[in-house]
């Protein structure tokens, strides 16, 4: 590859393009509305969520000097993330603390980069951060969901055009937006009924001697905060 094709292989990746128009913004949070409520469709699309979610965990997990040991994504839409290191302390705390906001906090930054014109940025960033993940996948059924979905987003952001690419990209910011939003309030409701007892927010009720109602609360504010910051972006509100 010579200077001019790296050349404008950084202008494509790093350049700006163009807004989609009003409409298809609309278009975009309906499809990922629709991919959020019905429970058939949620059954399916959550897996996408739940690797924002674990992914979550290890990102921060490497980041406060943890060490990661794996990634599992079951079918039935759960996942575990492993990782060694001291079992107490704000690295710990962080990394628990990490699933339930990945989603939105993604969904929010991807707002960031789309009303910044940066359409191909987000998808090959989304593309790296899977490739990267991949590498700590430790079941079948988590790499077939993770090539699956990183082979979606190569595929979108080099071979169809802008528009595709717009759509695409906008449709993903918005269901990391909604979706991020509905894990909590499911949360919420298996513990109002005696369900997941070892769930991310005991576990810091645990760490932090702190309510797991005040965990969930945190998951709440920082999934509808970032729907409604990044919508409000998506809108050009």
């Amino acid at each position: 590859m010579d200077s001019t094709d790296l050349g404008d292989l950084w202008d494509r990746v790093f350049g700006t393009q163009p807004a989609p128009e009003q409409w298809l913004v609309v278009v975009t949070a309906t499809a990922a509305l629709v991919a959020v409520v019905p429970n058939l469709i949620w059954r399916l699309s959550r897996n996408a969520i739940t690797i924002a979610h674990e992914g979550g965990h290890g990102l921060i997990a490497l980041l406060t000097g943890r060490q990661l040991s794996g990634i599992r994504l079951h079918s039935d839409t759960s996942g575990l993330t492993v990782s060694r290191g001291k079992p107490t302390g704000i690295g710990m705390i962080l990394t628990a603390a990490a699933g339930y906001t990945a989603p939105p906090l993604l969904g929010l930054g991807g707002a960031w980069l789309l009303t910044n014109g940066r359409i191909t940025l987000l998808l090959w960033l989304a593309t790296a951060l899977l490739a990267v993940m991949l590498v700590m996948i430790r079941n079948l059924y988590g790499a077939l969901t993770v090539i699956l979905t990183g082979t979606t987003f190569l595929l979108v952001s080099w071979l169809t055009s802008a528009d595709v690419q717009s759509a695409f990209a906008y449709t993903v910011v918005w269901f990391l937006l909604l979706g991020g939003v509905r894990p909590a309030f499911e949360l919420q409701s298996k513990r109002r009924h005696g369900g997941a007892p070892d769930s991310d927010a005991d576990q810091l009720a645990r760490l932090t001697h702190a309510p797991a109602a005040i965990w969930l609360f945190l998951f709440h504010a920082v999934s509808l905060c970032s729907l409604i910051g990044g919508g409000r972006w998506l809108l050009g509100l």
